[in-house]
């Protein structure tokens, strides 16, 4: 035996190294690891040569594989040994622990980590019932030395882990090793509190003697091993083991911090404690932290790490670097301070009675210097503190908080500058973020992030002091006004003294916009009018409005400006026309005006802010704008009949901002005036007869706008039609503002004076009139055609005739693909670069305008003009056979959007007595379209994900460079259809739900929310419990039940709903199964289904558990919805059960006492949580397994017997059997 063991070791020592040689060919590697596995898998010697080549003389490469061997026969063969050989492996691993391994600071940490592996396997399968005496053994081992101790403490750490956090045990083993540790917390604190103290105590004193390094080291490691394991622990021991002695464990934890060996840990350990939840009583002894002690060890541990966190890179460089274990600790001690004030704002003002800190202001001296750190990190993670802080009703009104809100204003002030890309050496934290961030893009995304996060606490900040916080706005802005442009080292690419994006001007500008922003719309809410610094605010607007720049980039932060400051205009009507003006001018701006290039990103994107501010002031003051009206109008008519270039959408900004002002003429007949003659060139060229054939003739079409013609780089995009193309979205979108803005007014008097009112409905409801429905019924005709055309631009034909350069025209751009496929747009990089776009680029862009304004039109029609809209004759025969026509061809892309635009807001804006006329004859065909589609677009991606693995089978040995970058595309474009699929999907399944469910809150549920209405705006914190949200119930709206009524309409709905839950799309099948299936299936569960149409309804929702089971989100949905089909339809239908015991591994007991309760009305019942319990685990041979779970090898461990009496039987007296008084106390009814 012994000469058969030395062979077969020698033989794995060699296959060993064969594997980890990187010389080795894969071959050879493949045939070692195969034969190493075999030998784990099959031979009768792994113990003998798992502990032969553990020995502490082999090499520890090779040790480690002698204790994985050791594992693994633990883990997959420790229910077929004979117990002498678990007795005999047993105690040849604990002499492992005594003296198989070499000193602490030798050892290496993987083989401790492997070694304390194989004793928790042990513990897993054997403690306590078989092994009592577990703990006590440990805690003589820590007696051998510090090697052993530390080894222990990995046990315990890993047991918790294993046990409490990762649960990779079954229910039953769990629960027995968890009473027992918890019966033992007392005792096993005690002990790691002790080794601890031991180790620390003699850590210190022998560094402080010379000639004793090799020792202190070895305490060193112990303490951080037993602060590593305390860590597993503290997270969920009860709160009375760490505060117990007066809180003796936080007081070390605490002294601790100031040692640099032992810190993090520390902190680590502290954090867990202070992120504790639990019964308010029991965490008030954490108020002790803010005494002056621990408040001054955590401020004199956080300078002293901060000092060091920055050092040389090298004696003779002056480059610096972040020393990351420094950095790392600063980082936890400041979610160190972070959880403290959490526990504060949970604590104060609450049924246990604590008050307010006496060194709340030192404590806040703390956060606000972590806030002020250079680390952009560390400032972000202050943020929900200073918001809980700002928010909490006694703190609030703390005069020390009311004074460090200020405070924290003016440090917000360089927080919200942007600075920091780790590719820069211009800022401080550069450093830190070299370390915290991947790259520029990493940072930028980060930083808007946290730029939002701290908006949210500005606002809720200013609060407390709004006009000292407008003062400091309002100061700063100055500031900003009167300093020369500083465009620093990373000027423009496209004009000489221009800033670029990261120039210091322009995020000082930035960042003071946004903070005005912040406390400006907090002064309107809360303030009263009389209280508001109006003068002092038109003074500011005055100098904003005197500012000249030709920076776009600046020009947009004034622009924002004067839009937040505008409101204080409506106090001081006079400068309205110098608002005006200034937006004007802005609409037309250019850096050079000579140039005839294309513009910039930042000069498009300030000509289109200007426009988007004009439609904002309109939109919101429209009565203060009405008497600047025909000032407004004359200059859009001048503005449109000059020679100055402007887009198509900055025209119709100009009349849209002019429709909205319009509504406040309050008078139907001169609005309609007015609107007649704004649209009668657009209406005039829309119904003539050339625009008309174009518009119903796909060739007319596609030559009218030039997809037919062959555009090379020398001949350019032809002017003709280009003028053409921009005819037609000029006309589209001008209908398109018009038919957006036009209204009534809201007030019913207003409108029956005004003319608006035409009649009354038979339940009393007005019926208006809009003013621009006459000319939208003139436009309607050949806007269908336009539709019509559109869609059957696709057929084959049509296709044909794109021209050679226009081929691709119909696909998605390259933006709105990276945006689905979810890659990042470089904007830094070409925001100041000019816009150079391909003529095919340009036709693709036009293409989706018309599609999708198009749409945007009949969708705003039906909520504008409302019963004109829906009066018109023959309505849904023309959106048949427009929107809905030739729709198999109509790609993925552009059918998202009518669905989005166009039939959603139909289907929410139509009134309850055209459903009938209308709706029904248009969502009957096109939910059947729609589940016909998607259901073979999905069999597609499935076929497609099965035939890729088999050929990349196939095709291994062929990987030439350019059959990879052709792979690399089709996979791209795989992605790409599938993920458009997705969103479709997900599109029709809104649809649907706006179509059938409404969604009730329970009244107090409601009530609730509306209580909790103010602070919708603030920031979720973590360190606020959540509550479980009120159940909500779904019901079937009108449209629902109009739809209910025709079968062929409501059963392609259920239809669609059931077979989408195992389409591979998480978010609808989740979505659909707690929302939809049973809403609808409910409405006909008590009518005459037949038996193949019930079992297909349970059979498609085991289905769905197959292929989304392994989310415990879906898993959740899925079983109630199994459960709700089985329970209901279970009594009528026996086929339903044959379907249950097709399950796998399906307990066909348990499966007949569920059903015997369900049937038999004297059964005793379970309550609904009990129910759901063993219907989900009926259900679990059904749930699928997720990819990187199906070819693991399953781990069984035994349940050992149960530690405790077994629970007296389960009898339901209220719903059981009655039993008479006697039969009470008879002696077998006796428990005890």
């Amino acid at each position: 035996m012994g000469d058969q063991v030395a062979a077969m070791c020698e033989q794995l020592v060699k296959a060993v190294h064969v594997m980890m040689d990187a010389e080795t060919s894969q071959s050879y590697r493949v045939e070692a690891l195969k034969f190493c596995e075999d030998f784990k898998e099959t031979s009768a010697l792994c113990v003998p040569c798992g502990f032969e080549l553990v020995d502490k003389k082999r090499a520890p490469l090779v040790r480690h594989f002698g204790l994985q061997i050791l594992e693994h026969v633990i883990k997959f063969r420790w229910n077929k040994m004979q117990q002498q050989e678990k007795v005999h492996l047993k105690e040849w691993s604990m002499q492992l622990l005594s003296n198989g391994t070499h000193s602490i600071l030798d050892e290496e940490s993987h083989i401790k980590d492997a070694l304390s592996r194989i004793i928790v396997e042990m513990i897993k399968r054997e403690w306590p019932q078989h092994w009592p005496d577990m703990l006590k053994e440990m805690e003589a081992l820590t007696s051998q030395g510090e090697a052993q101790t530390e080894l222990v403490m990995l046990i315990l750490l890993r047991l918790a882990e294993d046990v409490i956090t990762f649960q990779t045990l079954p229910a039953q083993r769990r629960r027995d090793i968890q009473q027992m540790l918890t019966q033992n917390m007392e005792g096993i604190f005690n002990f790691m509190i002790s080794i601890l103290t031991y180790n620390v105590e003699e850590y210190r004193k022998l560094k402080r003697l010379p000639g004793h390094e090799p020792q202190v080291r070895a305490h060193c490691r112990v303490a951080v091993a037993t602060l590593n394991t305390l860590a597993g622990y503290i997270d969920w021991v009860s709160l009375d083991h760490i505060t117990t002695r007066n809180c003796y464990l936080l007081e070390i934890l605490c002294l601790l911090l100031s040692e640099l060996e032992l810190q993090l840990e520390a902190a680590e350990c502290l954090l867990i404690a202070m992120s504790r939840k639990g019964k308010l009583e029991e965490r008030k002894p954490f108020m002790l932290l803010f005494g002056d002690e621990a408040i001054d060890y955590i401020l004199f541990a956080a300078q002293s790490a901060d000092g060091l966190a920055i050092c040389k890179k090298s004696p003779d460089s002056q480059e610096m670097k972040v020393v990351e274990p420094r950095y790392i600790f600063l980082k936890r001690l400041c979610q160190v301070l972070c959880a403290l004030g959490g526990q504060l704002c949970s604590l104060l003002g609450s049924e246990v009675k604590v008050d307010v800190p006496a060194n709340l202001s030192k404590y806040m001296e703390a956060l606000l210097a972590f806030t002020t750190h250079s680390s952009q990190f560390l400032k972000s993670s202050t943020l929900a503190t200073w918001g809980a802080l700002f928010r909490h009703e006694t703190l609030s009104k703390d005069p020390v908080v009311v004074d460090m809100a200020i405070k924290y204003l003016r440090a917000s002030m360089g927080n919200l500058v942007k600075t920091g890309f780790p590719s820069r050496d211009d800022n401080p934290s550069c450093l830190y973020s070299r370390v915290d961030f991947d790259s520029d893009d990493d940072f930028n995304s980060f930083f808007n992030s946290f730029r939002a996060h701290q908006g949210e606490v500005l606002r809720v900040g200013c609060r407390l002091n709004k006009l000292e916080a407008f003062q400091i706005a309002a100061e700063w802005l100055h500031y900003q006004i009167t300093t020369p442009i500083n465009t620093g080292d990373t000027t423009s690419k496209n004009a000489e003294g221009l800033c670029s994006i990261l120039s210091p001007s322009v995020v000082e500008w930035d960042a003071a916009t946004f903070f005005m922003e912040c406390v400006t719309s907090q002064m309107f809410r809360k303030l009263e009018e009389e209280k508001l610094p109006i003068d002092q605010s038109i003074e500011l607007l005055q100098a904003v409005l005197n500012y000249e720049t030709k920076d776009p980039l600046i020009l947009s932060c004034l622009l924002t400006n004067i839009s937040v400051l505008f409101p204080f205009a409506t106090h001081r009507t006079h400068v309205l026309p110098q608002v005006l003006n200034k937006l004007f001018q802005a609409i037309t701006f250019e850096v050079n005006p000579g140039n005839k290039g294309p513009r910039t990103r930042s000069v498009k994107n300030a000509r289109r802010h200007a426009c988007s501010s004009i439609i904002k002031i309109c939109r919101d003051y429209p009565q203060i704008m009405l008497p600047c009206f025909d000032l407004f109008y004359d200059h859009v008519k001048k503005l449109v009949a000059s020679e100055v270039t402007l887009t198509v959408m900055e025209k119709c900004s100009q009349m849209e901002a002019l429709v909205l002002i319009s509504n406040q003429f309050k008078d139907f007949t001169k609005q309609k005036e007015f609107l007649d003659e704004l649209m009668a060139s657009v209406v005039t060229e829309w119904t003539s007869e050339e625009i008309g054939h174009v518009l119903s003739n796909p060739s007319v079409f596609l030559s009218f706008v030039g997809a037919d013609q062959i555009v090379t780089e020398q001949n350019g995009d032809t002017d003709t039609a280009s003028v053409n193309r921009g005819r037609l979205i000029f006309c589209l979108n001008t209908v398109l503002a018009v038919v957006k803005r036009a209204r009534w007014p809201a007030d019913l008097e207003e409108a029956k004076t005004g003319g608006f009112v035409v009649d009354y409905t038979l339940d009393g409801a007005p019926i208006y009139r809009n003013p621009c429905t006459a000319q939208f019924l003139l436009i309607l005709p050949n806007l269908l055609n336009l539709i019509r055309t559109h869609n059957s631009l696709f057929l084959p034909e049509n296709m044909a005739r794109l021209s050679e350069t226009f081929s691709r025209a119909h696909e998605m751009m390259e933006n709105d693909k990276n945006m689905l496929l979810g890659l990042s747009q470089h904007l830094l990089e070409t925001y100041d670069s000019p816009v150079y776009r391909s003529p095919l680029e340009r036709m693709q862009t036009f293409f989706c305008n018309v599609n999708e304004t198009c749409f945007q039109i009949l969708g705003n029609a039906g909520l504008s003009l409302q019963q004109e809209f829906y009066t018109v004759e023959k309505l849904a025969e023309g959106i048949a056979n427009s929107a809905f026509l030739s729709l198999d061809h109509v790609p993925d892309h552009k059918l998202r959007a009518m669905i989005r635009l166009f039939t959603r807001q139909l289907v929410q804006s139509c009134p309850q007595e055209y459903y009938e006329s209308l709706l029904c004859p248009l969502l009957g065909p096109l939910f059947a379209y729609m589940l016909q589609r998607l259901s073979m677009k999905w069999q597609v991606i499935n076929q497609r994900a099965s035939i890729n693995g088999e050929e990349e089978a196939e095709e291994e040995e062929e990987e030439e460079e350019e059959e990879e970058l052709c792979q690399e595309n089709q996979v791209t474009q795989e992605m790409l259809e599938e993920q458009l699929v997705r969103q479709l999907t997900r599109e029709v399944l809104d649809l649907l739900i706006a179509s059938c469910i409404s969604r009730k809150v329970p009244e107090s549920a409601a009530n609730k929310e509306e209580a909790d209405a103010p602070a919708e705006e603030d920031m979720m914190m973590d360190s606020v419990q959540m509550t479980a949200a009120a159940p909500q119930t779904e019901e079937l709206t009108e449209l629902g039940k109009c739809l209910m009524k025709h079968e062929d309409i409501f059963m392609s709905l259920l239809t669609i709903s059931f077979t989408s839950l195992s389409w591979k799309d998480t978010t609808s099948c989740h979505r659909t199964a707690s929302m939809v299936c049973w809403t609808l299936l409910r409405q006909v569960v008590a009518g005459n289904l037949l038996p193949e149409a019930v079992t297909w309804f349970l059979t498609s929702v085991l289905r769905a558990l197959q292929v989304h089971g392994q989310h415990e989100v879906c898993n959740s949905a899925l079983s109630q919805l199994a459960m709700l089909i089985y329970e209901n339809l279970r009594p009528r239908y026996t086929e339903l059960k044959e379907v249950m015991t097709q399950i796998p591994n399906i307990n066909l007991e348990a499966l007949e006492q569920y059903d015997h309760r369900l049937l038999h009305p004297a059964a005793p019942k379970y309550g609904e949580k009990k129910r759901k319990e063993l219907f989900k685990k009926l259900l679990a041979g059904a749930v699928g397994k997720a990819l990187c779970q199906q070819f693991r090898k399953e781990v069984h461990i035994r349940n050992l017997p149960s530690l405790y009496k077994n629970p007296k039987p389960e009898t339901d007296i209220l719903s059981g059997e009655p039993l008479l008084l006697t039969a009470l106390f008879h002696s077998e009814n006796d428990t005890l």
